[in-house]
């Protein structure tokens, strides 16, 4: 007689498991991006972009592996996922700026409070970019595949991106710094980050977006043939 442990169906745990691990770099990522957001990086006083863009582009190829394997309806709920969890830490960190500190502790309060007192605000941007962006992105690259017979990733990934990151940048910028930089520098980070979020997915986020596909669903269909074996002898 089979123990509860031994039902078959626990071998089939590799799907969550694959899944589990891209979802949770994910939403990593983009808890990283809107704390390094509230930087502002200049070039020469010519370019201004925030210090999430650096990151940004990895969270969006994520999100194209999401798509490319599990489908819009799994990367919707992983997006929502990741709403939930920028709320939380807003909630919590903001609650720790209202809360005082030792005096001797002063520095490091202004520190912490110029920061994520200003966290909030980039969230907020964040998030209305995000759902628009992501979502806008993950229904449209699974329509191109329908369209390309499941042919050509780099043109679903790098299409898909190139609309998704209108619906992201722009209205982030301004809702995030609107009031704090020039309408001349808003413009101007508007187009940089688009343009930099679009070369960096292009040179760095598709190729790891095919390695990763690639490497996945090797794994999956390892994992599943060696889980129908054991079924079998079961």
């Amino acid at each position: 007689m089979n123990k509860v442990s031994d039902n078959p169906l626990k071998n089939r745990v590799f799907f969550d498991t694959s899944l589990m691990v891209v979802t949770a770099i994910f939403v990593t990522l983009y808890l990283v991006s809107n704390i390094m957001a509230v930087k502002v990086i200049g070039i020469f006083n010519l370019f201004y972009f925030d210090a999430g863009t650096l990151t940004f582009p990895f969270a969006y190829m994520l999100g194209d592996v999401l798509t490319e394997i599990w489908g819009f309806r799994t990367s919707k709920k992983i997006i929502l996922l990741t709403v939930m969890c920028n709320i939380i830490m807003v909630v919590f960190t903001y609650l720790a700026v209202l809360l005082p500190s030792p005096d001797y502790m002063a520095q490091t309060e202004l520190a912490y409070n110029h920061i994520f007192g200003y966290v909030p605000r980039i969230v907020i941007a964040s998030l209305v970019g995000f759902l628009l962006g992501e979502l806008s992105n993950a229904w449209l690259m699974e329509k191109i595949k329908i369209r390309t017979k499941g042919k050509f990733l780099w043109l679903r990934t790098i299409g898909s991106s190139s609309v998704g990151y209108i619906f992201d940048s722009i209205p982030f910028v301004l809702i995030a710094f609107v009031g704090t930089v020039t309408t001349r520098d808003l413009l101007m980070m508007i187009l940089f980050q688009y343009c930099s979020k679009l070369v960096i997915e292009a040179v760095f986020g598709t190729p790891m977006a095919y390695a990763l596909v690639h490497g996945i669903k090797k794994y999956i269909k390892r994992k599943s043939e060696t889980s129908d074996e054991q079924i079998l002898e079961n």
